[in-house]
């Protein structure tokens, strides 16, 4: 790969690089660590692994990091890696790189980082640092931070299973079958800044803090990640089948006037559901019930590419 005239001339730079094994196409080839290191090496960046596992802890990774002077965590995985270890950076002085290897890779997307494992690394050097919102989910008095959707209902009740289907696991599809068929709607209480109140009854309500959820269906204005507003969608009179074909985030993402649909730029969400439907940040289930979400500025520090354009895709936004 052709690098940029002042390559040769740049100081070699310290960085963690926290590496999913099992994240999307790395699967498909054991020399996948190697090849990065190799290409780390050559913008002189000097990596220091680490294998993610199931119970990896990613704050424990970071400080470590931190404390010994590496401020750049380099991410090599798809979105849950990403998001899990955004977490753990939320309100650090470190700064996330990522190398998009996973399924749908909707963070990467977002920021216009390439899907070509050489390029990504090249942003790593080539990059501007971008200053990132991130959402809060309060739920059971504990606070979760996230980064790129939290949802209420009936994905969060079908991640689980269907993630693992998506990854071979066929034995789940029964499990996913009798959790769609047994989820009854909700009777759904939302409350706007403290302010405005809304009733509904519904099997979904997600709040994005990123334009691009699921299968990079747009839900948000393309600088949602920076812009000090959560997106809200909710929708009602929508069977549990339409939902499941992705049929209400198309729609969410489409121009179109669909008054099954209400969407919402807000900075702070409370949300009561009866009977209780499950909660989930990022990919955690953080428990059932109510739950108040609330948007922290620019709060984690990203590398993204230096032609990054942004445009703002108009929706209702209850700002005072």
């Amino acid at each position: 790969m052709a690098m940029d005239s002042q390559h040769k001339k740049r100081y070699h730079k310290r960085v963690k690089l926290i590496f999913n094994p099992v994240s999307g196409s790395n699967r498909e080839s054991p020399n996948k660590l190697m090849d990065v290191i190799k290409e780390l090496q050559a913008w002189k960046l000097v990596p220091e692994p680490y294998l993610t596992e199931q119970d990896s802890d990613f704050s424990a990774v970071v400080q470590d990091a931190a404390n010994q002077g590496v401020n750049t965590i380099v991410v090599c995985g798809g979105d849950g890696t990403v998001s899990a270890v955004a977490k753990a950076m939320a309100g650090t002085n470190t700064t996330l790189g990522i190398i998009p290897t996973g399924t749908q890779n909707n963070i990467a997307f977002s920021l216009g980082i390439p899907f070509h494992i050489p390029s990504a690394i090249s942003v790593l050097r080539n990059g501007k640092h971008l200053r990132l919102d991130m959402g809060v989910a309060s739920c059971k008095n504990i606070s979760t931070p996230f980064l790129e959707v939290c949802s209420v209902g009936l994905f969060s009740s079908l991640f689980e299973s269907g993630d693992m289907i998506q990854h071979g696991n066929i034995t789940r599809i029964g499990d996913f079958l009798a959790t769609l068929t047994a989820s009854p709607p909700s009777e759904i209480k939302l409350i706007l800044n403290g302010t405005h109140e809304i009733k509904n009854t519904g099997h979904v309500v997600l709040i994005s803090n990123m334009p691009y959820v699921g299968r990079r269906y747009q839900v948000g204005s393309l600088d949602s990640f920076r812009d000090g507003l959560l997106d809200v969608l909710i929708c009602k009179d929508m069977s549990k089948l339409n939902l499941m074909v992705g049929y209400m985030l198309k729609v969410a993402g489409s121009n179109g006037d669909d008054s099954r649909f209400m969407n919402f730029r807000v900075r702070n969400i409370f949300i009561e559901t009866r009977p209780p439907m499950t909660v989930m940040a990022d990919g955690k289930i953080l428990g059932e019930g109510s739950v108040n979400i609330e948007i922290r500025r620019r709060t984690l520090s990203v590398l993204a590419p230096d032609t990054l354009t942004l445009q703002k895709k108009a929706g209702e936004s209850f700002e005072e």
